[in-house]
């Protein structure tokens, strides 16, 4: 059998040298959260954290809102989060922690809201006599990138129902190799979230996994797509069962599923 796949492991998520986890933080406007940042280089490094707004579309792709198209709600979402440090200096391997709280007002319609937060690593400032020692006696230009991590910020109020379905799983074949396609379908008030896991017929363990996929509630169907190995490409093909389940973490409890026969 062909070796699962596992794309994008929820508990811990990095990039450059930053670590945090978790990676998405559901709250209910009564209890708040925390997230833990490491650094995970040789040298300490600062974090700018910030807020912003991100919608899906259709193709799972998270699009910065500009602040001239932010909704009433979306702009209650910002103003209702708090959290601290909104700045942190990192040595290597010391963990950080960062508060987060939300507060939604009691005018608030009952409804999902989410916030994004930016953690963006800030480039070191050279010395003068560095600046000077690396231009010598012409102008010297530094482009320095700024890596950073982005996670979701859930607040959820009041009673909100959901339902979710799965619709057209195919195998695609493109020109950068096979990739296995699905339909992701949601309706109500909230997200839904979870791992999606492919078995074929009999099978008791899954060719392929994908963890941490999420539809907004901006969105009612989201189509989802993964490359996949020439082996899994052959296992997949003939009667199969698609399942979202709830992530590990929360119990894996099933939360759709539809059988199929890819080709």
């Amino acid at each position: 059998m062909a070796a699962i796949a596992t794309i994008a492991p929820l508990p811990v998520s990095a990039q450059g040298d930053l670590l945090i986890a978790p990676t998405r933080l559901v709250l209910d406007g009564r209890r708040g959260g925390e997230v833990i940042l490491n650094n995970m280089g040789n040298d300490e490094a600062t974090y700018r954290i910030t807020l912003e707004l991100r919608r899906m579309d259709e193709d799972g792709n998270l699009v910065p809102v500009a602040e001239s198209e932010e909704t009433a709600s979306e702009k209650a979402a910002l103003e209702m989060i708090r959290y601290a440090p909104r700045r942190v200096t990192l040595p290597p391997d010391q963990p950080q922690s960062v508060r987060i709280s939300a507060r939604p007002g009691a005018d608030l319609p009952d409804g999902e809201y989410r916030v994004h937060m930016s953690f963006a690593a800030l480039p070191k400032v050279d010395s003068v006599a560095d600046q000077e020692a690396s231009a010598g006696d012409g102008i010297s230009i530094k482009l320095t990138p700024i890596y950073g991590i982005v996670m979701p910020i859930i607040i959820r109020k009041g009673e909100l129902k959901v339902t979710a379905g799965l619709a057209n799983p195919r195998i695609l074949h493109t020109a950068q190799g096979d990739a296995f396609a699905i339909d992701m379908e949601r309706n109500g008030t909230s997200s839904i979230y979870g791992d999606l896991l492919v078995y074929p017929q009999g099978a008791s363990e899954p060719v392929f996994v994908a963890r941490g996929l999420g539809v907004y509630p901006e969105i009612n169907e989201r189509h989802a797509m993964f490359g996949i190995s020439p082996e899994q490409s052959a296992a997949l093909k003939g009667p199969v069962r698609v399942e979202f389940r709830d992530s590990v973490e929360n119990g894996g409890g099933l939360i759709a599923s539809v059988d199929a026969v890819l080709g």
